[in-house]
């Protein structure tokens, strides 16, 4: 058998799709824990943030992690290689020798032919499967998905603060009001001590 023999039956093919597969599994695992992960960061019960509320120095806004501008981080495989290492020793022996005998007196002779065939065969294997995940931004349709939430957020946050402005300006015109009403009824009992 031949080294060139042994390393065409390396299932290469067989290595190939396996680890295209193995590849693909796990980009879909990678995949399905960045987006509970997503879904996690959108929900403010279960990843809650407290950002100092603008309105009220004292008070904080709870909101999520994506109300508060993070994203989930997404990865993916980007660079995979299949070594595979393989030392082969053959080795082939053969031994001839042959024991010639005479005998004195009566010739005779004796011949003792002797054959062996020493055939070893030693392969040694390694392989080594190298792979590399790198972060990568989260697909168009999940940034837009993640986008419109951190706008939603957005836009209840605002409302919450032209709602407290609102309060706060009707407070103001509340006081206000009192105020006068306070200025008229002075000047009515200043004008009716000043009449008597």
């Amino acid at each position: 058998m031949s080294i060139g023999q042994e390393l065409l039956n390396v299932p290469f093919p067989e290595m190939v799709v396996q680890l295209a597969g193995a590849i693909a599994e796990g980009q879909y695992k990678l995949d399905m824990v960045s987006c509970k992960i997503a879904a996690i960061m959108g929900d403010a019960q279960k990843s809650p943030v407290q950002l100092p509320d603008v309105t009220n120095k004292n008070e904080t806004i709870t909101t999520s992690l994506i109300g508060a501008g993070f994203q989930p981080t997404f990865y993916q495989f980007t660079d995979t290689i299949i070594e595979v290492k393989i030392d082969i020793t053959i080795t082939n022996e053969t031994e001839y020798s042959v024991d010639a005998g005479w005998k004195c007196g009566l010739i005779g002779a004796h011949v003792n032919a002797k054959y062996s065939n020493k055939y070893s065969y030693t392969a040694n294997g390694s392989s080594l499967l190298r792979t590399k995940i790198t972060p990568v931004p989260p697909s168009t349709f999940m940034q837009k998905l993640l986008d419109m939430k951190a706008q939603m957020i957005q836009q209840e946050f605002q409302l919450q603060i032209k709602k407290m402005e609102l309060e706060l300006a009707m407070e103001q015109k509340k006081l206000e009001k009192e105020m006068e009403e306070e200025e008229a009824k002075a000047e009515e009992s200043s004008e009716a001590e000043t009449s008597t």
